[in-house]
């Protein structure tokens, strides 16, 4: 089967173009389900680069609409009055989800700005915690701990669960995992990740290459392959099939 054969498990509709919507975030979740933000044409704006849905910004606060596709279902939720720059959409147990900025700051006190928002089956805010500093890959497992790979400036900055590279967190902004010298080499920048049943997979490269990690939550296992695709930006698997995207051409 080619690329071109393959089914379209959800698109925008004429409708909701017509109406004003864009799609801005995506995320697939740990049971398959497809969930993707709505924003309205009027709240974002755009520079000249990057082309393409990727150089949307958003004007805070905005209102969205959080589309999420499972089989012939499919259920929307609006979330009204979101004040942070999202970089990452994550659904959680409950069908409740989070929106998570990429990058953090201390505050006048020291303290971490909390960059994830924890949102109701209704849409409606629940809580707001910090997981690091300059996240390009995150996701989410069964239980709702998050697992996030972190950039070079996270790495190399001042945040104490950023420089390990990867972390796995619970929801109450509590780090659960650490590599602990259980990776081929030390992270350089996060790339893309996956939930598949009981494991997470965070892909990263560092100086020595790209390699997929697969973590099992459940008995701490963690096992590293190296990538056959050099620091791919899109990421699925199921069994011992894999899908790896780059959306720059060389």
């Amino acid at each position: 089967m080619t690329i071109d054969e393959l089914p379209v498990a959800w698109r925008l509709s004429p409708e909701d173009v017509q109406a004003g919507w864009r799609a801005l975030w995506w995320t697939v979740g740990p049971a398959g389900e497809l969930a993707v933000m709505l924003v309205q044409r009027r709240y974002l704006s755009r520079d000249k680069y990057p082309r393409g849905w990727i150089g949307w910004r958003a004007e805070t606060p905005f209102d969205g609409e959080l589309v999420i596709t499972s089989g012939q279902e499919q259920r929307r939720i609006p979330v009204e009055g979101i004040d942070m720059q999202p970089s990452h959409l994550a659904l959680l147990p409950g069908s409740r989800f989070l929106l998570a900025s990429g990058r953090t700051h201390r505050d006048t006190e020291g303290a971490w700005w909390k960059n994830v928002v924890v949102y109701s089956p209704e849409g409606r805010p629940e809580g707001a915690l910090c997981i690091g500093d300059d996240i390009p890959a995150l996701v989410t497992d069964r239980s709702g701990d998050i697992w996030t790979a972190y950039g070079d400036e996270g790495i190399y900055g001042n945040h104490p669960e950023s420089g390990a590279g990867l972390a796995g967190w619970n929801t109450r902004g509590i780090a659960t995992w650490a590599p602990e010298g259980r990776l081929p080499d030390w992270p350089l920048e996060g790339c893309t990740a996956a939930t598949e049943g009981e494991s997470v997979w965070l892909v990263w490269y560092s100086p020595k290459g790209t390699f997929l990690t697969r973590i099992t939550p459940s008995t701490g296992e963690v096992a590293s392959y190296r990538s056959p695709v050099k620091a791919p930006d899109g990421f699925a698997v199921r069994g011992t099939r894999v899908v790896l995207t780059s959306r720059d051409h060389y």
